[in-house]
């Protein structure tokens, strides 16, 4: 199993960005946690904040992937093209957020890509991720 992490804008700052919202632990930190977690799975992260690279991964990963654990930060809220990228490929996406959406400010209550994922998880702090790995793996950790 080979699974595709993406992380967008902001999410460079974990660890430091509103600790209180996300937590105090960088995900590169994290991302150690998860691979030792979920041995049986090949884990790849990718970051960036720019929109077209989110998009160019999707369908990249398409390729050489078995799912996307995506966590898209504020184009959750307005990025049609990241829908319409996970619209166009096969391989199943699932959403994470690191907060609750929902009880967070009224824009981020509508998530234009959950429609077309798999599944949604959020409110978990890292372990939102931890989630959507597993449901990949379907192993319990």
């Amino acid at each position: 199993m080979k699974i595709l992490i993406i992380n967008g804008p902001n999410l460079n700052l974990l660890g430091r960005r509103e600790p209180s919202v996300y937590g105090s632990e960088c995900f590169e930190d994290y991302f150690g946690q998860l691979q030792r977690a979920f041995p049986e799975a090949v884990l790849e992260y990718f970051q960036t904040n720019i929109e077209g690279e989110i998009v160019d991964r999707i369908q990249q990963a398409e390729h050489s992937f078995d799912g996307v654990v995506l966590n898209a930060g504020g184009y959750t809220h307005t990025s049609v093209a990241i829908r319409d990228a996970i619209s166009a490929v096969v391989i199943p996406v699932v959403e994470v957020h690191v907060s609750n959406i929902l009880a967070r400010e009224d824009f981020r209550h509508s998530s234009l890509l959950a429609p077309v994922c798999r599944g949604s998880i959020m409110g978990f702090g890292m372990e939102s991720y931890r989630l959507g790995v597993q449901w990949f793996t379907g192993g319990r950790v």
